[in-house]
């Protein structure tokens, strides 16, 4: 395991990290997720990550019963947790100043811990001012309960908005985003954010590495029993793998199998590590929910030096998908 730098931070995250989306409290209950998280640490994973709106809050108690038996010294790993979608009520969601710090609250409460390492704003909030949120972060950030907050899918745009309000007032300006990467994902973190990575340092955390399973192949020749899409509640996620973007995407991964066949290596370990190949990425988010994957994602770390100018060529040709020069604002 190597560590990386959290954007302009001297924050070192390692390369993979362990997330519990639609795992923890959906597939996963707390000794599967002690020993989990057990072997991701052990591997040198020091970021976990969470948030209010995975499993309504249970996925950071499961995770927070886990840490807290599991009995890691606090310095020695990082957490997370998200704010956006608490509830149904109008003051159980969104960005505003009241929802932010309440969630903060519960999230502490829930992870067993007295700070968050990373807390991000789930999605944006159209319906708030930027600046309210901002203040909201910065206000936790003093208190220490906040260490570095971020964003998650918010567009480039409104970062370099939060970024000239907390220089215009003093306040703490977001560290990191959570954006969505994989070789079908590309264009917010090689384009669309591509102007802000050298004026503000931001880093990245990013989640869904392997397009939620199709990159491991296993969707190739239909929808296996086991997958998450057919977990209910996950629906539009079959809809996705199985419609007609999914089919195009498949025939797209079985050249890429070939590839990753010839360089001596699985695909989806293939896929992981062309995400690690960005130096724009702080950190590969891992969603195992059996330790046995988990075991075999985290050994895609032994064929990185089967990630030659080569191979990056040839999946680039098949992808075709390269952003185009990013925006400027």
């Amino acid at each position: 395991m190597q560590y990386r730098r959290l954007g302009k931070s001297g924050l070192q995250v390692s390369e993979f990290s362990y997330g519990s989306w639609v795992t923890f409290a959906k597939q996963v209950d707390v000794a599967p997720a002690k020993a989990m998280l057990s072997a991701a640490y052990d591997a040198g994973v020091n970021f976990f990550d969470n948030a209010e709106g995975y499993e309504q809050g249970n996925s950071e108690l499961v995770m927070g019963q886990a840490i807290d038996e599991l009995g890691w010294s606090r310095d020695s790993y990082i957490v997370s947790s998200k704010v956006f979608w608490g509830g149904a009520k109008p003051t159980q969601r969104g960005l505003s100043a009241k929802h932010v710090t309440d969630a903060c609250h519960a999230a502490l409460k829930r992870l067993r811990v007295d700070y968050l390492d990373l807390y991000f704003c789930h999605r944006p909030d159209i319906d708030t001012p930027i600046e309210e949120t901002v203040r909201a972060m910065d206000n936790l950030v003093r208190q220490g309960k906040v260490i570095y907050w971020g964003t998650s899918e918010w567009s480039g745009q409104q970062i370099t908005e939060a970024h000239a309000i907390a220089r215009a007032n003093n306040l703490t300006p977001p560290t990191m985003e959570q954006p969505q990467y994989n070789l079908f994902e590309r264009d917010k973190v090689e384009r669309d954010y591509a102007p802000v990575y050298d004026t503000f340092g931001l880093g990245t955390t990013i989640w869904s590495p392997l397009a939620s399973g199709l990159l491991t192949g296993k969707y190739n020749n239909g929808m296996p029993n086991d997958s998450r899409a057919n977990l209910p509640g996950y629906e539009w996620l079959r809809d996705i793998m199985m419609g007609e973007q999914g089919r195009a995407r498949i025939e797209k991964i079985k050249a890429l199998a070939k590839i990753a066949d010839g360089a001596g290596m699985p695909i989806h370990h293939m896929a992981l590590l062309w995400c690690l190949a960005n130096p724009r990425v702080s950190t590969v988010i891992l969603g195992a929910s059996k330790i046995e994957q988990l075991h075999d994602n985290l050994s895609a770390l032994k064929s990185r030096e089967k990630m030659t100018a080569d191979v990056m060529a040839a999946i680039e040709e098949v992808m075709g998908n390269k952003p185009a020069a990013p925006q400027r604002f």
